[in-house]
């Protein structure tokens, strides 16, 4: 948290630069926006402050209490006015029924009990063409020691994640005779490279379209000052950052493409990270939404010990509201993680009516979302490093904006991320087939969890190490729970292994699992070479 006055120094400064043409650093379109997030910021951290435990709901699967929908109208002389309302405003109008103290309003409901999509071939037809599927794209393959966008690294059977995305839409389009267009939301980081691998698709049936979200230069977070003078360039690119995917919404807005959207007929747009493997169109949700009007849905599921991210989807005065963790005072955030009953948080599976969202980023260019502050460890053009601050949105913050919001506890079938080679070690083993690049979960495995927990050590830590461990693919794992590795292991070919299994090189040995081992609930040190245990 920073005193109000240095945020207030912090906006100064960024007005003075887009003031400055000699001397700005910033455009109009970008430097406006950062403004709104600075205040934004602000009044987050007022209401933070008073937050307390018995104030939150959280959300569990049932149809909630039915309330009268009521939207307000926006008023252009308060821009944090909806967002305040979401956070720390006094509840809606009186419900139908009465609400008891501390009960649920928010319908979310099991994927097994919303409405299955009627097996009509016009119903698909209609549904599928008012759709529009847009990626989260700006990430960069870094984390698992790759250059370039992260969409590139190939995870399965020599596709990337782009490619397989591609193979999911051209699937719906062939096989449905629609036209479900891809969107791509690029960083400055990725959007050059992205562009030349897109140009690969040309020839196939998905139209793909890409736009490119704000860039924020990063803060001093002693002097709250820009770390960079100078406009934005290939040499101090790495002084700059994207502001978090909540962008999407402004940014979408901004370069046109949202009306364009909205002049197909397109009336519902799919949201989900690129890197989300179970990401894909679902009809029946998509069915929900259309037949109950729904403005926003949220794919939420259960909460499990390796879910160290995503943000938190409780209840406050009748609103929805997604907590994330580097927003909360630590006490509130630590007491919310350890309470069982705050067991669900945001997939990053997000679906928006377009016009919905026209509306309520027509007024101010952008929408109200609570601004989180990260503290990111930068490497300056003199090799020197240093502490600065990033101000950054996160897209399913939207769900308190929205009037006619629902929740969908979905399947973790449905939330495959990878974002280790951890991720990457299970989705490419045989626990899933792939079919029109969607991956499967395999009907054998009958245990659970259903994807095993896997904790890789730093030697299989970026793409190039695992694949040297790794020389013949990942072992048979269909009867895994849990694998730990650590220090230098390699596995050969035809491995098994089962129930809970720990391999612990010590420094300075070497484990090699041999061709043909079958390894059931063991846990393993030294420096070994196995053959079958």
């Amino acid at each position: 948290m920073f005193p109000s006055r240095s945020i207030e120094h912090l906006e100064r400064v960024i007005v003075d630069s887009m003031s400055s043409t000699a001397n700005g650093i910033m455009d109009k379109t970008n430097g406006e926006e950062f403004v709104r997030y600075l205040k934004r910021y602000d009044a987050h951290k007022r209401q933070m402050r008073d937050l307390k435990m018995e104030d939150i709901i959280p959300i569990s699967e049932g149809e909630g209490i039915q309330i009268t929908p009521q939207r307000e109208e926006i008023e252009e002389s308060d821009p944090n006015q909806p967002f305040i309302e979401s956070m720390g405003a006094p509840p809606p109008p009186a419900p139908k029924q009465k609400k008891k103290e501390g009960q649920q309003t928010i319908p979310c409901l099991a994927y097994n009990q919303i409405n299955a999509c009627p097996d009509d071939m016009n119903l698909t037809h209609e549904l599928l063409n008012k759709l529009v599927i847009l990626k989260l794209n700006g990430g960069l393959g870094t984390t698992m020691g790759c250059k370039g966008p992260k969409s590139a690294i190939e995870v399965r059977n020599s596709l990337s994640f782009l490619d397989l995305a591609v193979r999911q839409i051209e699937f719906l389009n062939t096989k449905h005779g629609v036209d479900v267009p891809l969107i791509l939301m690029n960083s400055f980081n990725t959007d050059e490279e992205t562009k030349r691998v897109v140009s690969k698709y040309a020839k196939r049936h998905v139209s793909i379209r890409t736009f490119v979200q704000s860039k924020f230069p990063r803060c001093d977070k002693t002097t709250m000052t820009p770390v960079t003078t100078e406009k934005f360039s290939h040499d101090t690119r790495g002084l700059w950052y994207p502001p978090g995917h909540g962008d999407v919404y402004a940014a979408l807005a901004r370069n046109g493409l949202l009306q364009h959207l909205i002049s197909m007929g397109k009336e519902y747009i799919f949201i989900s990270n690129i890197d989300n493997l179970g990401a894909t169109v679902d009809l029946n949700i998509l069915y929900h939404l259309m037949e109950n009007d729904y403005k926003f849905c949220m794919e939420v599921t259960k909460r499990e010990r390796q879910d160290i991210s995503g943000g938190t989807l409780v209840e406050l005065h009748g609103k929805p509201v997604l907590l994330e963790k580097y927003a909360l005072p630590k006490v509130l955030g630590d007491n919310i993680r350890r309470d069982k009953r705050f067991d669900k948080f945001n997939t990053n599976n997000i679906w928006v009516n377009l016009r919905e969202m026209q509306r309520l980023v027509s007024v101010h260019k952008s929408l109200n979302l609570q601004v989180i502050v990260k503290e990111k460890m930068t490497t300056f053009p003199n090799g020197t490093e240093a502490p600065c601050l990033t101000f950054l949105t996160a897209a399913g913050a939207a769900i308190s904006l929205f009037d006619d919001v629902c929740v969908v506890s979905v399947p973790r079938e449905r939330f495959l991320p990878v974002k280790t080679t951890d991720d990457l070690f299970a989705v490419q083993s045989d626990l899933f087939t792939v079919k029109h690049g969607t991956l499967h979960l395999s009907e054998k495995r009958t245990i659970t969890p259903r994807v095993p927990t896997v904790k890789l050590g730093p030697c299989f830590k970026t793409v190039d190490e695992y694949m040297q461990r790794l020389p013949f693919g990942v072992p048979d794992i269909i009867d895994l729970e849990h694998l730990t590795v650590s220090g230098s292991v390699s596995f050969r070919n035809r491995i098994q292994l089962k129930g809970t299994v720990i391999i612990v090189a010590e420094e300075g040995s070497h484990i090699d699992i041999c061709s043909g081992s079958s390894i059931r609930d063991k846990v393993m040190t030294g420096n070994l070479r196995l053959n079958d245990l």
